[in-house]
Order: C-alpha cells, then structure tokens, then sequence
C-alpha cells in the first residue's frame, strides 16, 4: 500500500495512531508499538542482526505527527526519539501484521529478561 492514508488521527489519550487507508483498512496502533517498531537506525540498526530491543516504552507519547513529502510521516516521542520515518506502506504493514509483530516483540522481552 503505497498511497497515502485517506486519515491519520492521533488519539493521546488513549495512546492510539489511528490510520484509514484507501482500501478501508483501519488500524488503531498502539505508540508504544510504533515506538519499539520505529524504522530508525537506532531501533533497526544498519542491517541484519543489529536490531536494538527497545525496552521501558509503555507509557510512551508520540507529541506530533510531521508529514514527510507525499510518501510518509515521522513521528516525534516524547522520549525524544524522533528518526524514524514511517512510509504508507510500513504503517499499512504494521497495521496488517500488528499481532503478530507484537507476540514476537513480547517474545524477545522475556528471551532478554525483560517484561512490561
């Protein structure tokens, strides 16, 4: 999904990005999984292997939503973490596979010792 959402909300009290594609696909995604998720260098790392689990997010905020071009959003945390750039197609990614990047996020936590 390449085009732009049709509406993206963000909903602070409930911690929620709200986004509607123009298919009808509607994801409410939770901040701190956008933030654990971020397509950073920091959180990614620069290839395969060097990601970074992202620990103590649970009561992350994101404090503005700045539009990049045509093509994406970044996301600014109030924790400071501000590189990640969201394209459409990644936030329609993490919508469409949000359980399943979650269980493996959850799992990853409790391999390395941490909880939430």
């Amino acid at each position: 999904m390449d085009t732009p959402p049709v509406e993206i909300r963000l909903r602070r009290g409930s911690r929620l990005l709200a986004v509607e594609f123009e298919d009808g696909s509607r994801f409410e995604l939770p901040f701190e999984y956008l933030r654990v998720h971020s397509p950073s260098a920091e959180v990614r790392g620069h290839g395969s292997g060097q990601e970074v689990l992202q620990t103590g997010k649970e009561n992350v905020q994101i404090t503005r939503v700045e539009p990049i071009g045509h093509y994406a959003v970044r996301l600014h945390f109030d924790d400071g973490h501000d590189t990640g750039l969201y394209t459409w197609k990644y936030l329609y990614e993490l919508g469409r596979d949000q359980e399943r990047n979650w269980q493996a996020y959850l799992d990853r936590l409790a391999a390395a010792g941490h909880s939430r």
